[in-house]
């Protein structure tokens, strides 16, 4: 179980294949990593995203353990970066181990659906309206509430 919040680029194919390695003997591994979004109806030049670091990792550790108990885990990983990042970016990356891909699955969602809602990160979007704070999404929130 590791978690990691950085202002720091990073890989996400040699993070999954270093989550791998470690398999022990997991049926199932699933990753998920978000990249910085930029539409062409919804255009932006860098988000940026503020955070406690400690209080971060506190939050994380916490929704992880929970993940890892809940699903029955052999292994879960986040990272999650802060500070400015342009379109395209590697933003965060959820990754979990399981016997079976059903509990895989589903705890990589538990967990985005927690880090969409309710991780102590904010984001401004600068775009050529200029910046602005980034509200939360009704659909976020629907989704986290299926874990209730």
């Amino acid at each position: 179980m590791s978690v990691r919040v950085t202002t720091q680029a990073f890989d996400p194919g040699a993070e999954t294949n270093t989550f791998l390695a470690a398999g022990d003997g997991a049926g199932a591994a699933v990753s998920f990593t978000g990249l910085v979004r930029s539409t062409p109806d919804a255009p932006i030049t860098s988000l940026t995203l503020e955070c406690y670091p400690e209080l971060a990792i506190n939050q994380l550790s916490a929704i992880l353990g929970e993940a890892m108990q809940r699903f029955e885990l052999r292994a879960a990983s986040i990272i999650h970066r802060y500070g400015t990042l342009q379109p395209g970016d590697p933003i965060v990356q959820v990754m979990t181990l399981s016997p079976h891909r059903t509990a895989a699955f589903e705890s990589a969602q538990f967990l985005m659906d927690y880090l969409k809602t309710d991780a102590p990160f904010w984001k401004q979007e600068t775009g050529p309206g200029g910046t602005q704070w980034v509200a939360p999404r009704a659909d976020d929130d629907t989704a986290r509430a299926r874990w209730e």
